[in-house]
């Protein structure tokens, strides 16, 4: 049986789980069975359904314990929090609950639609910084001026306890075995929670840790027996995108915790679609990082019959990320594989290879003549599985089609599919830089206004996806003399950046 070292123990945590009053504004989320996804797993999979919540989150249930359990003076005095979005409604709607002021600071990136929902629960919005960092400062010197209570997000005894009463109707609802509970992670207050109450209570079920390999500051931590802090973390999974985790959820994971999956864009992608087709719900990414980790841990272990389940954070998705959530889903399912080929310029030569393609489904096809002697084509092919890309790029060799499997390239599954056709003998000295930029208006200035005048953009490509940064792809034109600059204008600028410029994508399509 694992144990807890230190105060709070484990018999603590239990107590306060037991007694949590979350149910004031929370429901139980129902334990629901999916059907077509524990057919194609050969597994028994579970999905715990917190996206069902008011505020389409877990995050509801550790804010209101917190604030419940405050004394009638200190809610009186109002309570404020930092947020970019789940945490904020949650504060937001238990502020209105119990009748008092709640202030939410939020990053000036955050999207639309959930600052409008904090309003809409009657929280005082204060948008300040381009990060939860950021906001979070902003929010401590604001609740030191005004004598303000500051409700964590992760980082507190009595909001783990609230998260805690997810893993308590867990095995209330299934009494039957289960083999393992995958809980995503940002600050580690949920897994914390659940973990808790699992181990005192049913320590045999493995409890399974779940992060972007982009945003894995957990994994990191236990790792090195101390808490590591990220100089950046990826943005898809903006709900568990904390670059350090807190304290009191660094003891409990690290002593609580079995193991620990990270996963990729493409599988959290292929993970909302999952729960689509077996709920018609859509998740939002962080939402989904439960389910990518049991396809890829059963994948990995070859399990077979085991009761595996899922905890569905949360729903609070932008419609506009969903064309750049269907687009990857194919590739995260590995339903589609993309190539870059090489074919000759004859007659003939499109036909001979459209025959080898045979009865599989074009997912894409771009193409512009750019040499008289050879062309070079982008193709998406739709695929049973990650092995079949292989055997076709193999077999387009053996029938003289030079090809390169672009499946795993992110630069041709974000720019370069759109792109196809852009090479210019005018882009000399050219390097290829691929940028996120915060998702407010200048931040493109800002870049053009730090960017030396003697440098020349020569290729830009940008679309909007619904999220709170973008992804922009970008030539410039630099001086060899100025290359060594570079790194240090991209350090200035704080925005995270990769340089593609011997990406082979980029040399047969846009060089």
């Amino acid at each position: 049986m694992k144990t807890l070292e230190g105060s709070p123990g484990l018999m603590d945590y239990l107590q306060k789980i037991l007694t949590a009053r979350v149910y004031d504004v929370a429901i139980e989320s129902p334990l629901e069975r999916a059907g077509k996804l524990s057919a194609r797993l050969g597994n028994d999979v579970w999905l715990k359904r917190e996206d069902d919540q008011p505020v389409f989150s877990f995050k509801l249930r550790g804010a209101y314990n917190k604030m419940a359990l405050m004394s009638p003076e200190e809610r009186d005095r109002g309570v404020i929090c930092a947020s970019a979005g789940n945490h904020a409604q949650g504060v937001a709607l238990s502020a209105s609950r119990l009748g008092c002021r709640a202030t939410i600071v939020m990053p000036v990136t955050t999207p639309r639609l959930k600052v409008e929902a904090v309003a809409a629960l009657g929280g005082e919005v204060v948008l300040h910084g381009d990060s939860y960092s950021d906001a979070h400062q902003r929010a401590l010197e604001l609740a030191e001026e005004q004598g303000s209570t500051f409700v964590h997000p992760f980082d507190d005894p009595d909001v783990i306890a609230g998260q805690g009463t997810i893993g308590m109707e867990i095995l209330r609802q299934h009494q039957r075995p289960i083999d393992a509970v995958y809980v995503a992670i940002g600050g580690g207050g949920l897994v914390s929670g659940i973990a808790a109450y699992i181990k005192a209570v049913r320590p045999e079920i493995r409890v399974v840790g779940v992060q972007t390999a982009d945003s894995d500051a957990m994994i990191r931590s236990v790792k090195a027996g101390k808490r590591v802090g990220l100089d950046d973390v990826g943005l898809f999974s903006d709900g568990t995108a904390v670059k350090l985790v807190g304290e009191e959820t660094f003891r409990l994971a690290r002593a609580l915790v079995d193991e620990f999956v990270t996963v990729d864009t493409d599988a959290v992608c292929a993970a909302i679609k999952d729960v689509f087709e077996d709920t018609r719900s859509i998740l939002e990414p962080a939402g989904a990082l439960s389910v990518a980790a049991i396809k890829r841990d059963v994948a990995r272990r070859k399990a077979k019959g085991e009761t595996l389940v899922a905890v569905t954070g949360g729903a609070n998705m932008n419609f506009d990320r969903l064309r750049f959530v269907a687009e990857r889903a194919e590739v995260g399912e590995a339903r589609e594989a993309l190539f870059a080929v090489t074919i000759p310029e004859q007659r003939g030569s499109f036909r001979r290879f459209c025959e080898l393609i045979g009865p599989r489904s074009l997912t894409e096809f771009n193409y512009r003549i750019s040499d008289s002697e050879i062309a070079h084509v982008f193709v998406g092919l739709t695929v049973g599985d990650r092995r079949e890309s292989a055997r076709l790029a193999k077999r387009f060799v053996d029938h003289g089609f030079a090809t390169i499997d672009l499946s795993g390239d992110e630069l041709s599954k974000e720019h370069v599919r759109h792109m196809v056709g852009g090479r210019t003998a005018l882009a000399h000295d050219e390097r290829l830089y691929r940028f996120e930029f915060p998702e407010r208006p200048g931040a493109l200035m800002r870049f053009l206004s730090a960017m030396p005048p003697n440098w020349n953009i020569s290729l830009f490509h940008y679309r909007n996806q619904g999220a709170d940064y973008g992804r922009v792809l970008i030539g410039l034109q630099i001086p060899d003399a100025q290359r060594a600059g570079m790194q240090e204008f991209a350090a200035g600028l704080e925005y995270p950046c990769v340089d593609e410029t011997d990406n082979p994508a980029y040399k047969l399509f846009l060089r």
